[in-house]
């Protein structure tokens, strides 16, 4: 066992929280061991006045991070599941799948109002075209304001008066004690999460026999299979955060049920579809599913997202 071991993270509030619950659980787990934090600026954390469509590329909250671990400077790193690109760089790969928090979004809103009591016309800040199309289907009135920064920035925004909510993932509101802050957490027939959404990812290098049994105790079973259903659906469909897809599989009584949504930039097209299977099949259900949206017409919605995305 090594006498030392480095976490890359991002800097924010919240991924330092992830980051240091993995080192506590870490340590707690092997005694003697030593896990130090190693805070790493992205792309994404750098430029925060662009849409994060805008910005374009993928692994805009993970890439330097990546390449830290390839080149060895850090053992490992902790993710938001949601940020990881559909494909992970040779040479790396998800060691350990914690147990998923809540995956759904949250309206924060003042005075409890929810997204049914908000006024005509109201503004909603949100940085995730996901988001704001499934937010333009139940509220065409609605006017979408792209909001970036981390959980405090967005969180001064709205309190300061230049939008009457956002929406942010329930489960960064609930690691980082908010909770009280939400006024309507968003059924996920209302607003289908993104894929990973909720879930850490630890990532190794692949084949690093020194790091894989440290972090091995820290796999969630369950969640792993909801994880590699959803990335799997994600990597057909060849998706991003810049676009606006949606992905949310449940393991229960031994069914592994996987829904799936692709939309365009006003929610007025929507396909949508859920599959059911087992739960050791979950990579070609996901597959499955994207193949299915494809030929019910997402792949036209996505091209034509190529042509209409902001510049």
């Amino acid at each position: 066992m090594p006498g030392t071991v480095r976490i890359g993270t991002r800097g924010s509030k919240l991924a330092l929280w992830q980051a240091e619950w993995v080192k506590s659980r870490l340590e707690s787990l092997h005694a003697g061991l030593k896990v130090e934090l190693t805070i790493i600026k992205t792309k994404g954390d750098k430029i925060l006045d662009v849409p994060l469509a805008k910005v374009g590329g993928k692994g805009l909250f993970v890439k330097e991070i990546e390449e830290a671990l390839l080149a060895g400077r850090i053992d490992l790193a902790v993710h938001s599941m949601k940020d990881m690109p559909a494909e992970i760089p040779a040479g790396l790969c998800i060691g350990a799948v914690p147990e998923r928090e809540v995956p759904a979004d949250a309206l924060i809103a003042p005075e409890g109002l929810t997204l049914d009591t908000l006024p005509r016309g109201a503004r909603i800040g949100t940085s995730s075209l996901r988001r704001a199309s499934q937010l333009r289907r139940v509220r065409p009135d609605i006017e979408i304001v792209p909001l970036r920064g981390n959980l405090d920035t967005r969180l001064r925004k709205l309190d300061e008066g230049q939008m009457e909510a956002i929406v942010l993932a329930a489960a960064g509101v609930r690691r980082l004690g908010l909770e009280k802050r939400i006024s309507q957490k968003l059924d996920t027939e209302v607003m289908l999460p993104a894929v990973g959404q909720g879930a850490l990812c630890i990532e190794t290098r692949d084949g690093d026999t020194t790091i894989a049994p440290l972090v091995a105790p820290l796999e969630d079973a369950a969640t792993r299979i909801a994880i590699t259903a959803e990335r799997a659906y994600l990597h057909r469909l060849e998706g991003g955060c810049q676009v606006p897809i949606a992905g949310h599989a449940t393991l229960h009584d031994g069914q592994l049920t996987l829904r799936g949504l692709v939309s365009d930039l006003e929610g007025q097209t929507v396909i949508q579809a859920t599959q059911v299977g087992r739960p050791e099949k979950a990579e070609t259900l996901g597959r499955d599913l994207a193949e299915h949206l494809l030929a019910q017409g997402a792949r036209a919605v996505l091209d034509r997202l190529q042509t209409e995305l902001p510049t």
